[in-house]
């Protein structure tokens, strides 16, 4: 499994902060939970201590996935990022010809998407057909709910 993730140092630090509290008190809370649900009775039939039981395994699964997204991370220096063309850690201004509005994403790894927050994955339709574009270049893009023309407004990082 040699396949290399890119995240920024703010995405980086955001998921080693999540598996950081589940280690520690979320995994001390489940604990907590099924040593009252153990408390109370035959366990057989105790579904308190079976619901217990079923949030520990799954706070740990979310633990083991957050830990896989950092395993084989590259953190991408902001600084050295060329705007000459998009490409990952890009912010990118677009204008959709066929909305005719404009929007602008940063292309990012797909650990740190969020749409919300306007970081597309660079493996999504959008990002994928945007990378490589330069300053004035249309961007023809097949998604999901169908083609749409973006033009390159703007490349910063």
């Amino acid at each position: 499994m040699n396949n290399i993730s890119y995240l920024t140092q703010e995405g980086y630090d955001k998921i080693k902060g999540e598996i950081d509290y589940l280690k520690t008190t979320a995994r001390q809370e489940a604990a907590k939970a099924i040593a009252e649900a153990r408390e109370k009775g035959d366990l057989s039939e105790n579904a308190e201590y079976h619901a217990a039981k079923d949030a520990q395994g799954m706070l740990e699964m979310k633990i083991n996935e957050l830990e896989k997204k950092i395993i084989n991370v590259r953190i991408l220096d902001q600084s050295n990022i060329d705007t000459s063309r998009v490409s990952m850690m890009t912010f990118v201004r677009l204008k959709n010809h066929k909305m005719n509005k404009e929007l602008t994403y940063q292309i990012v790894g797909e650990a740190e998407a969020d749409i919300k927050a306007g970081k597309i994955s660079v493996t999504s339709p959008i990002g994928a057909g945007l990378l490589g574009k330069v300053l004035g270049e249309n961007a023809k893009i097949i998604t999901p709910a169908g083609e749409m023309i973006l033009e390159i407004l703007e490349i910063t990082s």
